[in-house]
């Protein structure tokens, strides 16, 4: 087995049982507080591409509920197990967001196609970051393949503090952010692509 693909599930294993000791109520708290950072920083954004999340995950169904409520378009990916891509759809409230594929919430049934070249700004899950933006997520590289294909809008990571690594191993396919939003603030990666 390829050295950094070994690093990297052990560095998933420790960044997911990190994650699962944040306790229930801390869980919250910290979802609350990322939601405020984003509402702010993504204030100048209109049409925002949000993933919907499970738990553990930072929670975005607040986040999601914000930002339609002060009329921005929102769109969320729906994971295509066949080809391993990411389409994507509009959605008009969080209802619609119900759990499909691997448990996430999706707008299945209710779905409004949206095109790439409408996003603005997107918030991508995460595993894992550090500073310079690289970013560990589930290993199907589901986000990779669809950032390297559209590279005209900023990502931003959104994660719990206790996801920050010294160093992610980075390979030539990984993509990285442009910014990350944890509890404990914002850490713009590209001041260019993020427009800080």
């Amino acid at each position: 087995m390829n050295p950094t693909v070994s690093s990297k599930e052990a560095l998933r294993q420790t960044l997911r049982q990190k994650r699962q000791e944040i306790p229930p109520e801390q869980y919250a708290a910290r979802s609350r507080e990322i939601t405020t950072s984003l509402l702010k920083t993504l204030k100048p954004f209109e049409t925002i591409l949000v993933y919907s999340s499970k738990p553990p995950e930072v929670d975005t169904r607040p986040l999601i509920r914000s930002l339609l409520n002060e009329g921005k378009n929102i769109i969320v990916p729906i994971i295509q197990r066949e080809d391993c891509s990411l389409r994507l759809s509009y959605i008009r409230t969080a209802d619609v967001l119900v759990p499909s594929t691997f448990n996430v919430p999706e707008p299945i049934g209710n779905e409004i196609p949206a095109d790439p070249a409408d996003i603005d700004v997107a918030l991508i899950p995460l595993l894992g970051f550090d500073d310079a933006g690289n970013r560990i997520g589930y290993g199907a590289g589901y986000y990779d393949r669809f950032l390297s294909k559209h590279t005209q809008f900023p990502t931003v990571g959104v994660a719990f503090a206790v996801q920050r690594c010294v160093q992610i191993p980075h390979e030539a396919t990984d993509q990285t952010l442009d910014a990350v939003v944890t509890e404990a603030g914002i850490t713009i990666i590209s001041k260019t692509k993020f427009g800080k």
